[in-house]
């Protein structure tokens, strides 16, 4: 199993953090999602699995997936809010700042690119570079599109 924060978000003394989950098994089959750990507790937001799993197996999922997790994210996210307190709290931000219009579009596209170029998934490079939900990166990614700086959706390169 491999976890990679994808990015966190903190707010007052919360922090709340993305990871990418990988499961992958010896007969060839695997498991990607997307989770969600925030103040001790686990919430799985997306999942992609080859073969697809059955119902019994999904709630199996959150047993696999828990403990690890929760090392590899929530342990470090609670150690760097607690260490927050340094008189420079407040002027974190739970976002980084975005330019507006043509630039806002040329960095969402420089980061889909670079993150499909290097084999990564760009909507989540997206979701990171701008700190926005995976509704509103898609919705950036959309208008990046439509201004002629990514290839139509159903374009392969």
């Amino acid at each position: 199993m491999s976890v990679r924060r994808a990015w966190e978000v903190r707010e007052n003394d919360t922090a709340t953090t993305w990871c990418d989950v990988r499961l992958s098994f010896d007969d060839g089959a695997g498991v990607e999602l997307l989770a969600v750990v925030c103040e001790g507790c686990v919430s799985i937001e997306d999942v992609r699995a080859r073969p697809a799993l059955s119902l019994d197996d999904l709630a199996v999922l959150a047993d696999w997936i828990e403990g690890p997790l929760l090392e590899a994210c929530a342990g470090t996210a609670e150690a760097q809010v607690a260490g927050a307190d340094d008189g420079s709290s407040g002027r974190r931000h739970a976002r980084p700042a975005l330019p507006r219009g043509t630039e806002s579009r040329r960095l969402v596209a420089g980061e889909y690119l670079a993150a499909q170029r290097a084999g990564r998934d760009p909507v989540l490079a997206v979701m990171s570079a701008t700190g926005h939900s995976r509704r509103r990166s898609l919705r950036l990614i959309a208008g990046a599109r439509d201004a002629g700086l990514l290839a139509p959706r159903h374009a392969r390169p």
